[in-house]
Order: structure tokens, then C-alpha cells, then sequence
């Protein structure tokens, strides 16, 4: 999953491929933040509710000079592709899977 020391490849499920690294610094609290965010709201809308989420649940100085929505989508379709999350509908609403509940208590420990 890591690449190098300190990039995490990240996976697409719309395309199967691995698509992009991210530096761990971005990857790790972006992802405690979409666990936590849909684990407090199953059913979370993707586009509004989650960027707004992961913003309020990250440190401001992460986005200095990083967009928001870019880590946020990238992140959260790698969390698909890992099978931690699962989205449905039209527009999309996201929930998490056993392994994502698994993941968030390891993370929150």
C-alpha cells in the first residue's frame, strides 16, 4: 500500500488501476476524517456534506495549499477501492463498511 517512505499509491474503483500517490501527511488525516465524518452520518452526501466534514475535522493549515475537494475525492474513491466505503445513489451517499467501522476503531485506539 505505501510507496516509498512517505506516499501511499491510491486506488480508483471506477477504473481498477492504481491512479496517483499522496503524500501520508495528506492521506491519513483525510481519511480519519471521512471515517469519522460518515461513521457520525451514515448516509452522508458525497459532494456537499463530505468536503465540508473533512474540512471542519482537519487541521487549516493542511489546505494552505492544498485543495480540499482534490484530497477529499481522491481519498474517499481509494476508500471505496479498499472496501472500507460504500456509496449509493443518486446523489451519492456514503456509509461504511464492517472493514471501515474496523479501520476507524483501530485508528481511534
Amino acid at each position: 500500500m505505501a510507496h516509498g517512505d512517505d506516499r501511499i499509491m491510491m486506488h480508483n474503483p471506477n477504473t481498477g488501476r492504481e491512479d496517483s500517490t499522496i503524500a501520508v501527511a495528506m492521506y491519513e488525516p483525510v481519511r480519519d476524517a471521512i471515517l469519522a465524518a460518515v461513521h457520525d452520518e451514515p448516509g452522508m452526501r458525497f459532494m456537499d456534506d463530505l468536503f465540508h466534514a473533512v474540512e471542519d475535522r482537519t487541521d487549516p493549515e493542511l489546505w494552505a495549499d492544498a485543495s480540499v475537494k482534490w484530497f477529499t475525492t481522491t481519498v474517499k474513491l481509494h476508500l471505496e477501492a479498499t472496501g472500507l466505503l460504500e456509496r449509493h445513489g443518486s446523489p451519492q451517499q456514503l456509509t461504511l463498511t464492517d472493514e471501515g467501522r474496523s479501520a476507524l476503531q483501530e485508528i481511534q485506539a
